[in-house]
């Protein structure tokens, strides 16, 4: 039976127990969800496999044809899943018909497969891990994250798990989901890091994932304007508390909304972050320190200028008192920036004209926030920070995974990823609000 196919109509005490029957076949064994006909504890999917609350099936508006054992679309679609809050691990079988060239995300655009090419009629399998997240703070049912309104309804904060499959003929012939127990990177940062749920905006921690093989999960709590006092007010990190386990690490980028008037004060700013590695150590979990990335600020000789203060310094000076690993963004960045030029580098930010995506009716010229390609390009440096520091985590990066050297950026002309279409809810890309 697919219950996807169930009248919307029935009870929530059914849809409870599908649900109930759904997690726990996720949890014991892995759920397979196959395109076409299925063998007996498959389910099916077929085009008019439409998600509904507490059940599964093609979402947000989109379907995808089913035949020939696959299903495939002209045009981006997205599957999701009620599930439980925890990692998953999904496996994917690519390929259809017509070849393909497919591109995965989760959530709120977090890259997962970047372009896997398959030929007709061809199948290739790859696996990857995710993390879903509830609001809800656990072992507290008066305390949740104090989400902010461009929050409520994202694809982050919900409660199921969304696949979205782009590019050239997007095709599956299946998808695998299992409830896993494993390493989480925990994230947690500002708008430069956040999961941008929305074109052309994008984030570091969005890219991180496509750097790491299955063994460990990125979960990124970022959120925009944070500052680290925010952060902790808002309830972030006392989600993130409530749920990290010994052999876990945070991530800690803060610094691009502290350092502003009347924000957090430096001393506080040190104090804050002193205060948040004593209990994450105190979990058994690594604390990491990444100085905050710089902004796209050049003096007349071609050379990035200190926007943010004394912020990365402290933050330096913070990771060496208490003997942590410490990735130099801030260091790198300037690299990356004075290797791309005031001009190249432009093709890294937010700067676009008028009309260049959706619901975008004016230019954009933004000197903190990235596109794709910069926030990628963000990210291989942080991969490669992990590297130099020598965390036992780099023993899970992609085994292919070339060596990064910010003063010499990947060419920005052939890189692409395949553009996410914009939710309902956004009318003005122009208007979301970044910090």
């Amino acid at each position: 039976m697919n219950e996807a196919l169930l009248p919307i109509h029935f009870g929530d005490g059914m849809k409870g127990i599908l649900f109930s029957l759904l997690a726990g076949a996720i949890a014991a064994h892995g759920q397979r969800f196959n395109c076409g006909v299925s063998k007996p504890g498959e389910l099916e999917v077929t085009r008019g496999s439409q998600y509904a609350p507490s059940l599964w099936g093609f979402d947000l508006k989109t379907e995808a044809e089913t035949s020939a054992a696959s299903c495939t679309s002209s045009s981006p679609f997205f599957f999701s899943v009620s599930l439980p809050e925890g990692n998953y691990r999904v496996t994917v079988v690519l390929g259809g018909r017509e070849a393909s060239t497919t591109t995965v995300r989760s959530e709120a655009r977090r890259l997962m497969l970047e372009k896997v090419s398959v030929k007709a009629n061809g199948k290739v399998t790859r696996s990857f891990d995710v993390n879903v997240r509830f609001p809800e703070i656990a072992g507290d049912a008066d305390r949740s994250v104090k989400l902010k309104p461009r929050e409520v309804g994202s694809l982050d904060w919900d409660h199921k798990l969304t696949l979205e499959f782009n590019g050239d003929h997007p095709s599956i012939r299946s998808l695998t989901i299992k409830a896993i127990k494993e390493p989480t990177i925990y994230l947690a940062g500002d708008s430069t890091v956040v999961d941008q749920s929305v074109e052309p905006w994008a984030a570091w921690g969005q890219m991180l994932p496509r750097f790491f093989r299955p063994g460990i999960v990125v979960a990124n709590h970022a959120e925009s304007g944070e500052t680290i006092r925010s952060f902790i007010q808002e309830e972030r990190l006392a989600k993130i508390m409530s749920i990290i386990q010994p052999g876990d690490y945070l991530f800690l980028q803060f610094g691009h909304n502290d350092q502003k008037p009347n924000a957090v004060s430096l001393d506080d700013y040190e104090e804050l972050l002193t205060e948040t590695i004593a209990k994450v150590r105190a979990k058994g979990a690594t604390p990491v320190l990444v100085t905050s990335m710089n902004r796209r600020t050049f003096d007349g000789d071609g050379k990035i200028t200190n926007s943010l203060g004394p912020y990365p310094a402290a933050v330096r000076e913070v990771g060496a008192a208490n003997h942590l690993a410490l990735i130099d963004l801030n260091t790198m960045s300037k690299t990356l920036f004075e290797a791309m030029g005031g001009e190249g580098s432009m093709k890294a930010f937010m700067h676009f004209p008028a009309n260049a995506f959706p619901n975008q009716s004016e230019a954009i010229s933004d000197d903190t926030h990235f596109n794709s390609y910069g926030a990628y390009e963000l990210a291989r440096c942080v991969v490669q920070g992990i590297r130099g520091a020598k965390l036992p985590l780099r023993k899970f990066l992609i085994r292919d995974l070339q060596s990064f050297d910010p003063a010499h950026p990947d060419p920005q002309a052939p890189f692409s990823l395949p553009p996410t279409p914009p939710p309902a809810r956004i009318h003005d890309v122009i208007k979301i609000p970044q910090s």
